[in-house]
């Protein structure tokens, strides 16, 4: 049985939630799940690596899911200050060593956390990085169309519509279970004042794209990077495009010749990490780059 706790925590002044699982000695995983989801995203990533040992963290980003909602929008829905959070999440939990595996958001996150131009407390902790379909230059018609769902999301009157909705949006994720659909509705849901459904996260969190042009263009962090990279891209992904997986492979861990990449069949943007194909490239690259 993989055990798991949910958990409370102030960082960066704000209530953060995170899910623990596996052994507390064991090599810790930080799973940071993209821009308009939750840490419960990563629930069979957890119990694959939980098995076999590790302990596997999985937050909630400020705004989503059981995590405090930003009362400064503008100045907290960024990478930077997400950034700011990890360093003293880590700090919070005597973490000195830590592989990070990110969908889209996530890996964006790892990426800055992983240069250390913004929080150099995480530079020495983070020990190799994995990034499922992000890149440090996303598409901008794919941005349009994630801020177009996200920054309105929808309210209904059921629990079943909500599912509905979820697996339209995000199809691209890949196959996906009866049940994993149904937990990933009833992990992601909140009910409105009015008692109608709605997705579980704060829609001021798309304030990142206007209050911070750019905020996703980081190449400067992915060329600080010294660890090793696994790079996972839906092979339909309309976020990362195959010339900018080239262009990384020229610079940064690309040119140290410590970047892998897996191009994913079955999927776009991204990858749901659920199923062996996708998990087992994971294993592989963690336990390669030391535990």
């Amino acid at each position: 049985m993989n055990l798991s706790t949910s958990n409370y925590a102030t960082f960066a002044g704000r209530e953060i939630h995170w899910m623990d699982w596996g052994p507390k000695d064991g090599p810790v995983i930080v799973a940071w799940h993209g821009l308009a989801r939750t840490g419960r995203d990563m629930d069979e990533l957890a119990v694959h690596f939980a098995g076999k040992g590790f302990r596997v963290l999985c937050p909630d980003t400020i705004g989503r899911g059981l995590s405090q909602w930003s009362p400064l929008p503008d100045d907290e829905y960024q990478l930077s200050f997400y950034a700011r959070i990890a360093a003293d999440f880590c700090d919070a939990l005597a973490l000195d060593r830590v592989h990070w595996v990110g969908t889209s958001m996530g890996g964006a996150i790892g990426m800055v956390c992983a240069s250390g131009l913004f929080e150099p407390r995480m530079k020495q902790r983070i020990v190799s990085l994995v990034l499922n379909d992000t890149a440090p230059q996303v598409a901008d018609a794919a941005i349009a169309r994630i801020r177009g769902y996200a920054g309105s999301p929808p309210a209904f009157h059921t629990v079943a519509e909500l599912e509905n909705f979820f697996r339209t949006v995000y199809k691209p994720y890949g196959w996906l279970s009866d049940a994993q659909w149904r937990r990933l509705t009833e992990t992601s849901t909140r009910r409105l004042p009015d008692g109608k459904i709605t997705p579980h996260y704060d829609p001021l969190m798309v304030r990142q794209f206007s209050a911070h042009d750019n905020d996703y263009l980081i190449w400067p962090h992915y060329d600080a990077i010294e660890v090793p990279v696994l790079s996972l891209r839906g092979v339909d992904s309309d976020l990362v495009l195959p010339a900018v997986i080239d262009e990384m492979r020229g610079r940064g861990p690309g040119a140290a010749g410590a970047l892998q990449t897996i191009e994913v069949a079955g999927c776009g943007h991204a990858p749901a990490l659920n199923v062996s194909a996708h998990l087992e490239p994971i294993e592989a690259f963690i336990r390669a780059a030391g535990v």
